[in-house]
C-alpha cells in the first residue's frame, strides 16, 4: 500500500501550506522547501504532479504489475519521496546528510509530515530505506514534473503567451565516480573481483577450490606493483634501453600469465555454477571474467606485439562501464571521465529539457535537442547553440524547425553567412548565450559534478532529477524574491500612510 500522501492529517501535524520559511535566510533549504510548497499550494499542479507521483509505484515480481496502492504494507508516501530526492540533489548532499535531515530538521520533517509533537513525531528513517526509494524516479516521471514546475514558473513570472521563449543549448560532462583506467590497473580490478566472487560461489558447490583466495589475491598484486613500478627508460645508451624493455616485457608476460591462470580457473567454477543451476552467480562471474579476458587481449596486443588498441574497443571502468574518455580542451582539464550532459535553458533560467549523451557529439543532437524541446513547450521561438553544433545539415534542419537560430559556423563565414549573422536580434542572442554557463555551473555546484550513482540507469535517474530539484529551487527564489519585495512595497504603503 503506498499513497501519494496521507489524505488524513493526525494530530499535532503541520499542514504544507502553512509551514513557515525564513525570509531572510540566504541558505538553499528554505528556497527548496518553498518550490515544494507552493506546488502542493496549487490545486491544478498538485493534482497534475500528484497523478505523476501515482506511476512511481514499484512493480511486482513479474516485472509488468504495479505493486497496489490500496493493499500490503504501507510505504512510504510518494510526496514524501519526492521532497528528499529534491533536497539530496537541491542540497549536493550525499545519503548520509539527507538521512540526518529527514530524522533531524525540523522544518524538512514537517514537510514530510511530521508535527513538532504527536504520535508521528518519533518516526524515524532508515538509510536503506531512502536509498531505496529515491531509486523508484525514473528519468520519464522525472521530466514529466520538471515540466509542470517549468510551466508554474512560467506563470509565475506573468510570461505573455505572444513573448515567446528564447532557449539557448549546451552540454557539459559529468564525471562518473572511477579512478584514473590503465590497462592494469584494469585488468587488476578485473582479477580482484572475479576471485572475490569465485571465493565466494564455492560454498554454494560445496567444494574448496578457492580456499586460499587471499594469498592468490595477494600475489596477484605483488605482480601488478612490481609492474608499476618499471618505468619507461630515459637511458641514452641503446644497450641500456634494450635491456630495461626486455625486463619491461618479462614483467608484462609474467603478468599476464598469472591473469590467465586465474580466468582458467574461475571459468570452470562459472562452469559448474551454471551446471548445478546457479545461474545468477555464473552470470555475475562471467561478467567480470569477459572483463578480464579483454584487458588481457588488449594488453598483449599493444605491449607484446606494438599494436594500437582502436578508441571504440576501450573500456574506461569495469564497474562503469558506460564512462567515456572526454577532451573538451579546457584549459588545466586535459581529459574527464564520465557522460556529456547537454541541457537547454530557457531567457528565464528554467531548464526546460536534458539530454545524456551516450557515444554522441554535440554536432549530433542539436536537431533532436531542438525538437525534443518544442515538442514539451511549444512556444520555443529561438534558440542559440556554441560552434560545436555547426554542421551544414543542422543548419538547414534547424531553420525549418524555429524561426530564429543562432548557430554560428565554424571557420570563415560567407558573404550570405556575415549578412545574417550580423542581424540585431542574432548578435543579441548571440551576446546572451553565454549566460547557459551560469545554469551548468548552479547544476555542478548543486550535485551534478560527479554522479555516485551506479549504471547508466542510475546516471540518467541522478541527471534527471538534478535539473527537477534545480528548478525547483529556482521556483523557490522567484516565489522569495516577489514576496521580499511585496513586503518592500507594503512597508513604503504603510509608512506614507
Amino acid at each position: 500500500m503506498r499513497k501519494v500522501i496521507n489524505a488524513q492529517m493526525v494530530f499535532r501535524e503541520t499542514d504544507i501550506s502553512a509551514i513557515r520559511l525564513d525570509p531572510k535566510s540566504r541558505d538553499d533549504i528554505p528556497r527548496l522547501l518553498r518550490g515544494l510548497q507552493h506546488i502542493y499550494m496549487q490545486p491544478e499542479l498538485r493534482e497534475r504532479v500528484f497523478t505523476i507521483l501515482e506511476d512511481m509505484r514499484p512493480v511486482q515480481a513479474d516485472g509488468k504489475t504495479l505493486v497496489s496502492a490500496e493493499k500490503g504494507r504501507p510505504g512510504m508516501a510518494l510526496l514524501r519521496i519526492l521532497v528528499l530526492g529534491t533536497m539530496w540533489l537541491g542540497l549536493n548532499a550525499d545519503y548520509d546528510r539527507i538521512h540526518d535531515l529527514a530524522n533531524h530538521h525540523l522544518v524538512i520533517r514537517e514537510m514530510l509530515g511530521h508535527g513538532g509533537w504527536g504520535e508521528n513525531t518519533d518516526q524515524r528513517y532508515h538509510l536503506q530505506t531512502i536509498k531505496d526509494n529515491l531509486r523508484l524516479f525514473t528519468p520519464a516521471i522525472l521530466d514529466r514534473i520538471n515540466q509542470e514546475v517549468v510551466q508554474a514558473g512560467h506563470v509565475l513570472l506573468k510570461k505573455k503567451a505572444e513573448e515567446g521563449l528564447s532557449v539557448r543549448c549546451d552540454s557539459f560532462v559529468v564525471e562518473t565516480r572511477v579512478h584514473y583506467p590503465t590497462d592494469i590497473n584494469l585488468l587488476l580490478d578485473a582479477i580482484r573481483k572475479t576471485i572475490e566472487t569465485a571465493s565466494q560461489a564455492d560454498p554454494l558447490l560445496g567444494s574448496t577450490t578457492w580456499r586460499q583466495w587471499r594469498y592468490q589475491l595477494n600475489r596477484f598484486k605483488k605482480s601488478y606493483r612490481t609492474l608499476q613500478k618499471i618505468k619507461h627508460s630515459t637511458a641514452q645508451d641503446p644497450q641500456k634501453r634494450a635491456a630495461h624493455e626486455v625486463r619491461m616485457r618479462e614483467a608484462y608476460a609474467d603478468y599476464l600469465a598469472l591473469a590467465e591462470q586465474h580466468v582458467a580457473r574461475a571459468t570452470e567454477t562459472a562452469h559448474a555454477l551454471q551446471a548445478e543451476g546457479l545461474s545468477d552467480a555464473a552470470q555475475a562471474l562471467e561478467g567480470y571474467l569477459k572483463h578480464a579476458r579483454r584487458q588481457i587481449d588488449q594488453i598483449r596486443r599493444r605491449v607484446l606485439r606494438g599494436e594500437k588498441i582502436p578508441h571504440s574497443e576501450k573500456v574506461f571502468s569495469i564497474f562503469e562501464p558506460h564512462t567515456e574518455w572526454i577532451s573538451k580542451g579546457k584549459a588545466g582539464v586535459p581529459v574527464e571521465l564520465g557522460l556529456r550532459v547537454c541541457i537547454v535553458e530557457d531567457q528565464h533560467r528554467f531548464i526546460l529539457h536534458h539530454a545524456v549523451m551516450e557515444q554522441t557529439t554535440d554536432d549530433q543532437l542539436a536537431v533532436p535537442m531542438t525538437q525534443a524541446t518544442q515538442s514539451r513547450f511549444s512556444d520555443v521561438h529561438s534558440i542559440s547553440f556554441d560552434k560545436g553544433f555547426h554542421s551544414p545539415a543542422n543548419q538547414a534542419a534547424l531553420r525549418e524547425i524555429l524561426p530564429m537560430v543562432v548557430l554560428p559556423k565554424k571557420g570563415r563565414p560567407s558573404a550570405e553567412e556575415k549578412r545574417r549573422e550580423s542581424d540585431p536580434e542574432f548578435v543579441r542572442l548571440r551576446h546572451q548565450h553565454s549566460a547557459v554557463e551560469s545554469a551548468i555551473n548552479a547544476l555542478e555546484q548543486h550535485g551534478l559534478d560527479q554522479c555516485p550513482d551506479h549504471g547508466v540507469t542510475g546516471f540518467k535517474r541522478y541527471a534527471a532529477l538534478a535539473v527537477l530539484a534545480r528548478n525547483i529551487h529556482r521556483l523557490g527564489a522567484v516565489l522569495m524574491a516577489q514576496e521580499a519585495e511585496q513586503r518592500c512595497i507594503y512597508r513604503k504603503t504603510a509608512y506614507k500612510v
